[in-house]
């Protein structure tokens, strides 16, 4: 396998299980924290295992477009 998705395996389980300890506390800010790291977990899982990084650009934005407005509308409708 090659040690680039390896990492990026380990980088979304270790996200994991900090989102679990995030939820697990409290904090004003606990929802900001899980939304912000579940973004990048979809970003890796999407440019890295679902192979979005060698596909047309269009693709790209549309999944970073969709993350950012979805990110926006949870943050608007928690407030």
């Amino acid at each position: 396998m090659n040690s680039r998705i390896i990492f990026v395996w380990v980088l979304l389980v270790l996200l994991t299980i900090t989102v679990g300890v995030i939820s697990s506390f409290s904090l004003s800010y606990a929802a900001i924290a899980i939304l912000g790291l579940s973004a990048l977990k979809f970003i890796g899982v999407s440019f890295y295992f679902m192979e979005l990084k060698k596909a047309h650009i269009f693709w790209k934005a549309a999944i970073l477009i969709y993350v950012f407005l979805f990110s926006i509308i949870t943050l608007i409708y928690l407030n």
